[in-house]
């Protein structure tokens, strides 16, 4: 891509914001770019999305204006290493520590933010930026989305005249716990709510689903304030805003799963007369391919670290639908949520997802994958630890035994196989495990060929046969008793 901001040409160049130039016509400056991420956001919660309750302008907008992709899927459903991924433009298994939530992210890595900074962008966040985790451990002194302020409007007033930003606008919404009855408060009716297929349809989900919808309206409407604060600054048609989230809806078999509720998140991008807009992408992409999109974007060159693709051929484009053919799967990831076994290990497992299915490799399978039901075993101290507590969770943990809930239930609490293929034309829920049926044995090993040959062209030890050491790394969150402890790794 041609560099057209003759101030960026170099990526070694430091800029001051007294040395930047005086205003130059908006076609010739560098873009803004605004990352508004929520916390725990499925892909269909918007309204551009299909929901037929949650309310969302400022995400629709966005998608109006621009584009919107259907099968974006974040690296790893769990907050700290899906935003590692995003911020480097690498998997989690290229990210050592930050493979893990409550870990840390290694200085060595490269983040768009620094590299943008380097250029003489101004960067920042506000609310949740990175993590949860701790940094120094890393070698970093600061959060990699930049320093904090109080909001938007408090950061566009520090940065210097002419002086191009990239703001991430973090969020702790939908992050539990929610108001209990907030949803029917505010108006919204329970029998509209579309309850997803490995949830049981009652009147507690229905209601927790609806207290949900609140806050994913909240973290919009601090997206609908941003866009018109751009727009009253004449700084909106420069800037590439994208609206997206770290990963799914925090409910069982979702946040801190591989399948859709946990991996699939809303995403929609807009940038001006720079992208057609009005247009509905149907490749697979993945939330680490933002940071060289950014880069590019800003006329700079990714690092040959960064293993992402920039998504700026797409945006660019003047097609819907499927544009880049290649672009068909995406590839997910999961080591250590919130280590919720004896010993604080993970539950480590990979994944491929493409238009007809859904193949995991569970590389544990004799561990529990949503937490061991001993509270003592869990660093939250909680049964199942993995899954965040909520009435959905206590209703289904409570009524197991039930007819409509048993079952379910076992999906999201029991112990899984080492292989898991859905097929998504007869089963969009992933309800239906294929795996162990002579007939689905040519697509497993053509989806495991082509997930582990992926995992060992990017380095994935899990591939490799070489030492995994997600399940010795610190954890740097709350112990709830001394039998809680990291194992030291083998000899």
């Amino acid at each position: 891509m041609q560099t057209r901001r003759t101030f960026l040409t170099s990526s070694a160049a430091m800029l001051s914001a007294a040395a930047l130039p005086a205003r130059r016509p908006q076609a010739e400056r560098a873009p803004n770019i605004l990352l508004c991420i929520s916390d725990d956001q499925s892909w269909s919660h918007t309204g551009a999305g299909g929901d037929p309750i949650v309310r969302t302008p400022g995400f629709d907008r966005v998608a109006e204006e621009g584009v919107r992709f259907p099968h974006a899927f974040c690296d790893a459903p769990t907050c700290g290493p899906s935003r590692s991924a995003l911020v480097t433009g690498q998997p989690i298994w290229r990210l050592e520590e930050a493979g893990n939530i409550h870990s840390t992210l290694p200085a060595k890595f490269a983040t768009y933010t620094e590299l943008l900074e380097q250029v003489g962008y101004a960067i920042g966040h506000t609310l949740k930026g990175w993590g949860p985790g701790r940094l120094p451990p890393g070698g970093r002194t600061r959060n990699p989305a930049g320093d904090k302020f109080d909001n938007f409007e408090a950061f566009l007033q520090t940065r210097g005249e002419d002086q191009p930003f990239c703001f991430w606008l973090g969020s702790y919404d939908p992050h539990r716990p929610y108001t209990a009855g907030s949803g029917q408060e505010s108006g919204k009716d329970p029998a509209h709510v579309e309850v997803p297929a490995h949830l049981p349809d009652h009147p507690i989900v229905r209601d927790d689903i609806l207290d949900y919808y609140v806050e994913v309206e909240r973290f919009d409407g601090r997206v609908e304030a941003a866009l018109d604060l751009l727009e009253q600054a004449g700084e909106l048609e420069n800037s590439l805003v994208v609206v997206t989230s770290d990963h799914g809806m925090p409910f069982p078999r979702a946040k801190a799963s591989l399948y859709d509720y946990g991996s699939r998140v809303p995403l929609a991008v807009r940038w001006g007369d720079r992208i057609p807009g009005g247009r509905v992408v149907d490749d697979f992409v993945s939330l680490s391919d933002l940071a060289p999109t950014f880069l590019q974007a800003a006329g700079l060159e990714a690092p040959a670290e960064m293993t992402a693709s920039s998504l700026l051929p797409l945006l660019e484009s003047l097609a819907s639908g499927q544009v880049e053919p290649s672009r068909d799967a995406a590839f997910i990831a999961m080591e250590r949520h919130d280590g919720c076994r004896r010993g604080g290990k993970g539950y480590p497992c990979r994944a491929i997802r493409t238009g007809n299915h859904l193949y995991i490799r569970n590389f544990e399978p004799t561990r529990w994958p949503s937490g061991s039901p001993n509270a003592k075993d869990c660093a939250r101290g909680i049964p199942y630890g993995e899954i965040d507590s909520s009435p959905t969770k206590t209703l289904m943990m409570e009524s197991r035994g039930e007819p409509g809930i048993d079952h379910l239930a076992e999906l999201s609490f029991g112990t899984r196989p080492e292989h898991e293929l859905y097929d998504l034309r007869s089963d969009p829920g992933q309800l239906n495990n294929l795996a162990g049926q002579p007939s689905a044995q040519q697509v497993i090993g053509q989806l495991r060929d082509r997930l582990m040959d992926h995992l060992a062209a990017t380095g994935d030890p899990r591939a490799l046969g070489l030492p995994a050491p997600w399940d010795y790394y610190p954890y740097y969150g709350r112990r709830v008793n001394e039998d809680w402890a990291v194992d030291e790794p083998p000899a």
